[in-house]
């Protein structure tokens, strides 16, 4: 990590030791260490500090440096590597790194804390709380325990620092800023001073106490020249994989993102199309280009899965998977909503910021249309329903290529009655036999097909007649929740 010196150097500043903030000289107490990175990282969290730390080498009165005789990464508990032992009882969500530094030829130890995310931070099942420079067992006071959940429930991903400490200069040399101006239209500042206002005006940016810069997550995610500089987010890089057949047996080739998502976007939806089978059509006297996907479709697609994934689950990130006749987009979490909602509700997010600024960068569509327009373009082009599947930590988008009527499964064939009555409802129209044929493209002798399909989807509950006494050739049909 970069200026730990300077750091250092600050927080020796601070007059006293804080609810974030301890020093110790050489005491590596295994257990003392544990409860104190749990006290540690919830303070931070409950003060809204990115982080928390531990130094050694320091008085803990005085603040001088006097340096420590130990390693914390070479110290052992029994057998066992310290840190090790340390990470084998402290909840998932901990997370900390540790530095050794020399200042004026003594040595400090660093133990950085990122402050807790989404619950507390605990160690041996117990979480801890500093109360002024003292670690105290978070249940002896509630008080304390209600802001701090508070403070964990209205805690935005989007807001955390990827990268803090660094100077003007060297935050704006690790984002790929020209991108920004480029995407909302506006003319790039001339001098480091203007970049850097507008980046601290959308977040991506925030100058810190010490006058150095913090680069968020928002600004990382997004703008990173290379997300591998970022570690805690270099696994939220996109993953393409193409496969031979209709199953993983055998990958063809394979695409790891190495850019911010604003930056790589557009380079990775042309990745994606270059793996897609391709048809010439001719319009008149014209040759145009056919893919097996809508474009609009695959697009939608993958941006709600980069702009709908949940942060906080480590070592995944959005994976897309192309078998023949089909595209999977894993992204990891589940939806805010019901998915048999998710044509009519109002859209939500656990990364409303994300969602807003990619949206105002026209990488993805309006507020609210995106399942819209997958589901539109898909009839449009004679294609199966796009398919949502819900598992443990990862929603699956499935998009299929063109397919004949009777080797569509049936619960896909009802799943895409329900959704074209979704459409047609949020476009004031109902569901008629005829439309529906139009929507698989089948002949009127196959309208004894579509009533049956229709009857089918009644029964299950997924569509309901407009008026049950209209003749059976006029009959309308409405969503179950219309």
């Amino acid at each position: 990590m970069e200026n730990l010196d300077k750091l250092i150097k600050e927080l020796c500043k601070l007059p006293n030791e804080t609810q974030w903030l301890e020093f110790k000289h050489n005491n590596y107490n295994p257990e003392m260490i544990g409860q104190d990175i749990s006290a540690l990282a919830n303070s931070a969290a409950l003060h809204e500090k990115s982080c928390a730390y531990m130094l050694w080498g320091v008085h803990d009165e005085t603040h001088e440096i006097v340096g420590t005789e130990y390693n914390l990464q070479t110290l052992k508990k029994g057998n066992q590597e310290i840190e090790n032992w340390l990470r084998s009882l402290l909840s998932k969500n901990a997370d900390f790194e540790y530095h050794m530094v020399s200042m004026d030829g003594k040595n400090v130890g660093v133990l950085i804390i990122h402050r807790a995310v989404n619950q507390t931070v605990m160690f041996e099942k117990c979480d801890y709380i500093r109360v002024g420079s003292y670690t105290k067992k978070l249940s002896e006071y509630p008080a304390l325990q209600a802001q701090l959940w508070d403070r964990l429930r209205t805690s935005k991903f989007e807001e955390r620092f990827a990268k803090q400490d660094l100077d003007m200069v060297t935050a704006l040399g690790m984002l790929e800023y020209s991108t920004y101006f480029d995407l909302i239209k506006t003319p790039q500042p001339t001098n480091a001073e203007g970049i850097c206002h507008y980046m601290e005006e959308e977040g991506i940016l925030v100058k810190q106490d010490n006058g150095l810069y913090a680069i968020t997550n928002l600004g990382a995610i997004l703008f990173a020249k290379r997300l591998a500089d970022f570690p805690r987010l270099s696994r939220k890089a996109v993953r393409v994989v193409q496969y031979q057949g209709s199953n993983r047996l055998n990958m063809l080739k394979e695409y790891d993102g190495t850019k911010g998502y604003a930056v790589g976007f557009e380079g990775l939806l042309g990745f994606i199309d270059a793996l897609l089978p391709t048809a010439e059509v001719i319009k008149g006297a014209l040759r145009e280009k056919k893919t097996a996907y809508p474009s609009l479709a695959i697009r939608e697609a993958v941006g709600n899965a980069l702009i709908h994934q949940d942060f906080a689950i480590p070592g995944t990130g959005p994976v897309v998977e192309i078998f023949d006749g089909r595209i999977e987009i894993t992204n990891p979490g589940t939806p805010m909503v019901d998915i048999k909602r998710i044509v009519d509700n109002p859209p939500r997010s656990r990364n409303e910021k994300l969602a807003e600024l990619m949206r105002r960068l026209r990488i993805c569509e309006e507020l609210g249309t995106g399942w819209d327009k997958i589901v539109i373009s898909c009839e449009m082009d004679l294609l199966p329903a796009p398919k949502i599947d819900l598992y443990e930590e990862n929603t699956k988008v499935t998009l299929y290529a063109e397919m004949p009527f009777g080797n569509i499964s049936a619960e896909d064939k009802l799943w895409a009655c329900y959704l074209h009555a979704c459409i047609k409802q949020v476009q004031n129209e109902q569901l008629t036999n005829t439309s529906l044929r139009d929507r698989f493209g089948l002949k009127q002798s196959s309208s004894g097909s579509a009533s049956r399909l229709i009857k089918e989807a009644v029964t299950a509950g997924l569509i309901k007649p407009l008026d049950p006494d209209t003749a059976p050739r006029y009959m309308r049909y409405l969503p179950y929740w219309a």
